[in-house]
């Protein structure tokens, strides 16, 4: 590592908490000398898709996130499975999307680089620039992780949407994230589109007596219903209304109303540092919210990696070599 690329990778890290020694053997110009233009070619591919259909922007942080959540960032949930048994084939990743922007990004680094960069960075880089291109923060992506060659559907264990406070913290807290990265993370979802499936029960039989869930606002309920029928699972619904095409701190606006479309968005408010932090965007128009949204994805970025011998280079994303 550079002297000067090591003073600028101290710098970062220390103000996330986390020291050089501990970088794990990521380095914001891992690819320098071997493959220079890496970033220049994934942020061309990524622009060109998200450009022309701009929801893929949530998607592909989602994938990122969901990745991460599961074995690390190791880009294991763009692997294939003939038995539909990886990751990519869980429940909470059968909506994902997005993977031929990693798959076209990948192909154009293999022409240019063969055999040197990782699915696992390519979708680091992918995910930060397709926000970048909906005019959300940026944020450097330190370099150099390996791929794994295990996705497991039985290790899918990610952040429920029906989860409450307790259980968000202990799975945000089994990945050395802690619970500002929860709320600050939380904050992609001003960007999100879930559907009826997801909070039918919620608005309308909450407790199996035909009642809604009383964190809900009441006159958010009652639009909820209207776009949402009782036996309707497929709808799509905002998750930041009035907001979701724009990447902002207005997803906090409207838990601080309870207007949270899932139980694991209105329970942020049932703790007093994921309130305190909601309280502070809404009363200053998110002013440090891009800041914090970029600190905490950095530090997404390193959950459990794989460096060095461990894992291998894939030649195509969704295979093994």
């Amino acid at each position: 590592m550079a002297i000067k690329n090591l003073l600028v990778l101290a710098v970062l890290l220390s103000v996330l908490g986390v020291s050089v020694a501990n970088s794990k053997g990521l380095d914001l110009n891992y690819y320098k000398h071997r493959c220079p233009d890496v970033e220049a070619i994934v942020r061309r591919t990524t622009v060109q898709y998200v450009s022309r259909q701009p929801s893929l922007a949530a998607a592909l942080l989602r994938m990122h996130f969901h990745d991460c959540f599961v074995r690390g960032c190791d880009g294991s949930i763009l692997l294939k499975s003939p038995n539909k048994d990886a990751e990519r084939d869980a429940i909470p990743n059968l909506s994902v999307r997005g993977y031929e922007v990693v798959d076209a990004a990948k192909a154009a680094l293999e022409k240019k680089c063969p055999g040197l960069v990782s699915c696992a960075d390519v979708l680091a880089l992918v995910a930060r620039d397709a926000v970048l291109v909906i005019n959300g923060p940026w944020w450097p992506v330190p370099l150099g992780r390996r791929d794994g060659r295990i996705s497991r559907k039985s290790e899918v264990n990610l952040p429920s949407p029906f989860a409450g406070i307790a259980a968000l913290k202990k799975n945000f807290f089994d990945k050395g994230l802690n619970t500002k990265d929860l709320v600050v993370l939380s904050g992609a979802h001003t960007i999100g589109i879930s559907n009826c499936g997801l909070i039918n029960s919620r608005i309308y039989n909450f407790t199996g007596k035909g009642d809604f869930d009383p964190s809900m606002n009441p006159s958010y309920v009652r639009a909820l219903k209207k776009r949402c029928k009782p036996t309707d699972f497929r709808t799509s619904v905002e998750m930041d209304p009035g907001s979701v095409k724009k990447f902002d701190s207005h997803y906090f606006n409207i838990v601080s109303q309870k207007k949270g479309l899932f139980t694991s968005d209105s329970t942020l408010l049932d703790d007093p540092e994921t309130k305190r932090y909601i309280d502070t965007q809404v009363s200053t128009a998110g002013s440090s919210f891009n800041k914090d949204f970029s600190e905490s994805m950095i530090k997404l970025g390193f959950v459990e990696i794989l460096t060095g011998n461990k894992g291998e280079i894939r030649r195509k994303c969704a295979f093994v070599n």
